[in-house]
């Protein structure tokens, strides 16, 4: 359980130590953003900023938290995140740093550091994934490839397959998309229709191992690079870490060359 000291309906403030971190803030993260005042009892900085900070994410109505460490009472905290200089405030997202300042500032920077971490109203949009709210995500941001991704996909389904690659070709540089646009060109082809099928059914192996063999079988220029498109597209989404996809990197490349 968090330490609650402080908290309020508009906005949850608490201490944070060693001990609780991890829970405090790197899984608490994954749920909303969480920043950490990094403090000392003697800086006199850090004194005008944490009521700063307090105030704020009281003003946030609970969409994001505030977490206190006391440097002094957690060196070890401090050294892992390289703390020179107080009051720093590190914002976590997702279990990582995703913002940071240094020094004390004025509200309206807090305020703008703060607003920066919390959703658009195109996140929300997509988040919902309807159709209509798809668009207008586009229609906020139109270089949203998530949202047109997302609205590709719902086309594609229903038999308008025109439509979604009309709208993935505004996206060039996005791989996800780009995949997409590949599988929709390619998936009633029937050398390939088992390893969609396979992708589909959540075994990513069978699936670009059968991607990587047609493109090692054809001849056609286009083709193949279509079929390279919807290879590096799963990759996209798998991640460079990831085990299959460093494997299958490997075995593209053998097919390609």
């Amino acid at each position: 359980m968090f330490d609650t000291t402080g908290a309020t309906a508009g906005g949850a403030i608490f201490d944070t130590t060693e001990a609780t971190f991890e829970q405090d803030v790197l899984v608490r993260s994954r749920e909303l953003p969480v920043v950490v005042d990094f403090w000392a009892a003697w800086c006199g900085p850090c004194r005008q900023l944490t009521p700063i900070l307090e105030a704020a994410v009281r003003e946030r109505g609970g969409k994001v938290a505030l977490a206190k460490l006391d440097t002094d009472a957690n060196p070890r905290l401090a050294a892992a995140f390289r703390i020179q200089g107080i009051p720093a405030v590190k914002a976590f997202k997702d279990g990582r740093v995703a913002a940071e300042f240094v020094g004390a500032q004025p509200p309206a920077n807090v305020a703008r550091f703060l607003d920066a971490l919390l959703p658009s109203e195109a996140d929300a949009l997509v988040a919902s994934g309807a159709e209509e709210d798809l668009r207008r995500a586009l229609e906020l941001e139109p270089a949203r490839a998530d949202a047109a991704i997302a609205l590709a996909g719902i086309l594609r389904e229903r038999g308008e397959r025109d439509d979604a690659l009309a709208i993935l070709r505004e996206f060039p540089g996005s791989f996800a998309a780009q995949g997409l646009a590949a599988r929709i060109r390619l998936e009633d082809e029937e050398d390939v229709r088992d390893a969609f099928a396979a992708l589909d059914a959540g075994d990513l192996q069978r699936g670009l191992d059968g991607l990587i063999a047609a493109i090692a079988a054809t001849t056609d220029a286009d083709r193949r690079e279509d079929l390279r498109k919807a290879v590096v597209g799963v990759l996209d989404d798998l991640g460079v870490e990831h085990p299959l996809a460093r494997e299958s990197r490997r075995k593209l490349a053998s097919a390609l060359y």
